[in-house]
């Protein structure tokens, strides 16, 4: 049976939640009996990271492999030791403390800031910037693939969604930051032959956050829906972790930059209407559409790497039952709103 057809109707508790979004393709299963090495998680503290980490030990294990995955996070990591991933602690601002970390021969580069940029400007560059200096000098050999974001191309009309051929025209110092991030890895690819991929990424969909989780609570407590960013592309957060593990094998000098999101551009306004239907909620909306939004265009990547399996129906029935009955949310809203930048 494919992993489409064997997608429950409701998601009930985090276990459940947690072993959806760390679930496996099997084209991940079987890259995993061919690669060699260890796989390295920088940043498996994050949003993300817990599930991605969780989903390449699951790999490796179906797969056979001897492997090992090993999480870093600048805390403790209990739940992914609990799960038998190796866990590290390590400030990757510390470039000495980078530097003492196992040569691993892949890494997935997760580490990064958003939220908090606007006052605290220096951090967000430090965080985006220097850390990612830190990583591609440290690990010239390895495989790496740097999770960046759709927000450092311009914002573009529904018609016309950014390519990875579009150039980066980034809006505020938090996307300007991001680039920068890239520009680190690129040069050293360029420099050092580091081999290399780019995910720009948006927006990732995990029920305790993301813009479906923004638009279902802001409906189901009775407050307006902004529409002044009248579109979005959402992709479900394990298929974007399937998606970054599997372009591993495409990590090369220059970098591969891919677009991971999901096919649909999606309508805001009719989006959070089909929430509010399965709320059982009237929506209100406040702003007027601008006409511009961060949209991308993912097609390079579903052609290389396969095709999103849970689908934007599917995320809005979890979406609204999690929201509905209380589910646990990070408390880290998209703000996919945002046009001006500040975070």
């Amino acid at each position: 049976m494919g992993q489409a057809e064997s997608l429950p109707s409701r998601i009930r508790n985090e276990q459940e939640l947690d072993e959806l979004l760390s679930r496996p393709w099997p084209a991940l299963v079987e890259l995993m009996g061919r690669l060699s090495g260890d796989i390295m998680v920088l940043g498996a503290g994050g949003k993300m990271g817990p599930s991605l980490a969780r989903m390449a030990q699951r790999a490796m294990g179906a797969a056979g492999g001897r492997q090992q995955v090993i999480a870093v996070g600048r805390g403790p990591l209990p739940e992914l030791a609990a799960a038998g991933v190796s866990t590290l602690r390590c400030d990757l601002l510390d470039l000495e403390a980078v530097e003492r970390l196992p040569q691993a021969e892949n890494v997935i580069f997760m580490a990064g800031r958003k939220f908090g940029t606007q006052g605290s400007e220096t951090a967000t560059w430090a965080s985006n910037v220097l850390v990612p200096y830190h990583v591609a000098r440290t690990f010239q050999r390895s495989r790496i693939v740097a999770f960046s974001t759709g927000c450092v191309y311009p914002l573009v009309r529904e018609s016309a969604p950014a390519t990875e051929e579009t150039p980066p025209e980034p809006v505020g110092e938090y996307a300007q930051s991001c680039l920068g991030r890239e520009r680190i890895f690129q040069y050293l690819s360029e420099r050092a032959g580091e081999r290399v991929s780019i995910i720009r990424l948006n927006y990732a969909i995990g029920l305790r956050y993301g813009v479906l989780q923004d638009l279902a609570a802001r409906i189901w407590s009775g407050r307006p829906v902004d529409v002044t960013t009248g579109h979005v592309n959402v992709i479900w957060q394990g298929d974007a972790c399937n998606m970054a593990l599997l372009s591993l094998r495409l990590a090369s000098s220059p970098p591969r930059v891919l677009n991971v999101t999901g096919p649909e551009t999606i309508s805001v306004r009719e989006t959070a209407q089909a929430l509010g239907q399965l709320l059982g909620k009237q929506v209100e909306f406040v702003g007027e559409e601008s006409g511009y939004s961060y949209l991308s265009d993912a097609s390079q990547a579903i052609a290389v790497l396969g095709s999103p399996r849970v689908s934007l129906q599917q995320m809005l029935a979890w979406s609204a039952e999690w929201v509905m009955r209380g589910g646990t949310s990070l408390g880290k809203p998209t703000h996919f709103e945002v046009q001006d930048g500040k975070y």
